[in-house]
């Protein structure tokens, strides 16, 4: 019925907006086929790295759904462009990986042997990274997605005052005079 498909379309979206509301950044590691709702959760995540091999389409209307589902209306015109993401979404057609990187859906392209190593490098330097810093920057990057520039800029100034705040900026300092690496906690 109407209320149990709403319950379960309400859970998919929910899924997507825990991942955009997650401190800490998300990364894809994409091999073969992404298409319906794993293209809509790899398009949440933050950064997406695919193997040569990968292919994703957001095949919603082949089946008779709204290509509008689990935020792609939302999220993917503000990675590959409007009229790109209504191609995607009105045709619901596959994408080679070197198609979707040249587009701004992929991030990286890597051989398949190497999709795990890069991925995991990629993580690793996050996770060495401020963490603090990190959570801050992903919220103002969803956060000025629907702002004016004055808004943002007022976001980003109250954004630093913050991290300036934090231990984190501090012993970036230190690690700086200190000419050695930081060591974030």
């Amino acid at each position: 019925d109407m209320e149990g498909l709403l319950e379960f379309t309400r859970m998919t979206c929910e899924l997507v907006r825990n991942i955009r509301l997650l401190r800490k950044p998300v990364i894809a590691s994409l091999n073969g086929t992404t298409a319906g709702a794993g293209a809509c959760i790899a398009l949440a995540s933050d950064l997406r790295i695919a193997s040569t091999e990968a292919r994703i389409a957001f095949l919603f209307v082949k089946v008779g759904l709204s290509g509008a589902d689990m935020g792609a209306a939302h999220l993917l015109p503000r990675l590959v462009g409007l009229a790109k993401a209504t191609e995607l979404l009105y045709t619901g057609d596959f994408i080679d990986a070197a198609e979707a990187h040249r587009i701004g859906l992929y991030n990286r392209v890597v051989a398949l042997a190497d999709l795990e190593t890069e991925t995991r490098a990629l993580a690793q330097k996050l996770a060495r990274g401020p963490a603090f810093a990190l959570a801050v920057t992903k919220e103002m990057l969803d956060r000025e997605m629907d702002t004016s520039f004055d808004t943002a800029l007022e976001l980003e100034a109250q954004a630093q005052a913050v991290c300036m705040q934090h231990p984190d900026y501090n012993e970036a300092y230190e690690a700086f005079m200190g000419k050695r690496e930081p060591g974030f906690k």
